[in-house]
Order: C-alpha cells, then structure tokens, then sequence
C-alpha cells in the first residue's frame, strides 16, 4: 500500500480545524509525529488525498500531498519508540 506525505501550513489562526483532524484520523495507518506532517497508509492517490483536505481547509491555506512510497532510513532526533518503530516498519 502506498505512503503519502502530507503536509500544510494552515493561515488562519482560531480556525477550526477539527473536520481536517478528524479524516486524517480515519486513516488506520498513519505516522503523526509532526505537527503539520503526516505519513498516510492509503490507497488513495497524492492527487485524490489533496482533494480530501483541500475540502477541509480555508482558500489561503497550504497544501502539499507527495507519494514516498519505498525506502527512507534517514530521520535524527528524539521520536518515541512507538514513533520510531512505525519509521522503520513503514520503510
């Protein structure tokens, strides 16, 4: 299955963002660890998964949606375990 990243600048403070939160946690497999970066398990293609968050975020706000499915080994700093662990499952 395919590893999207996600990422967003989102430009509206007091927004509420919850209805992004939320879809982004439907995803059962997901590397959250960041606090505007996200690693997707899905079937869902780049384009199809921005569709889904353009849907759920303001007109002003940033948006960046890349397949990087296959093999990263390369991440420095303090990750728990369990944040660890998904990295080095996941690629």
């Amino acid at each position: 299955m395919p590893t999207l990243m996600l990422a967003y600048d989102l430009k509206a403070p007091g927004q509420d963002y919850t209805s992004l939160t939320t879809y982004l946690d439907t995803f059962g497999t997901y590397w959250h660890n960041l606090d505007s970066f996200w690693l997707l398990k899905t079937t869902l293609s780049a384009k199809e998964l921005g569709d889904e968050v353009r849907k759920r975020v303001d007109s002003n706000d940033r948006v960046l949606v890349i397949d990087v499915s296959g093999r990263a080994r390369a991440w420095r700093g303090s990750f728990s375990d369990s944040a660890e662990a998904w990295l080095r499952k996941n690629f």
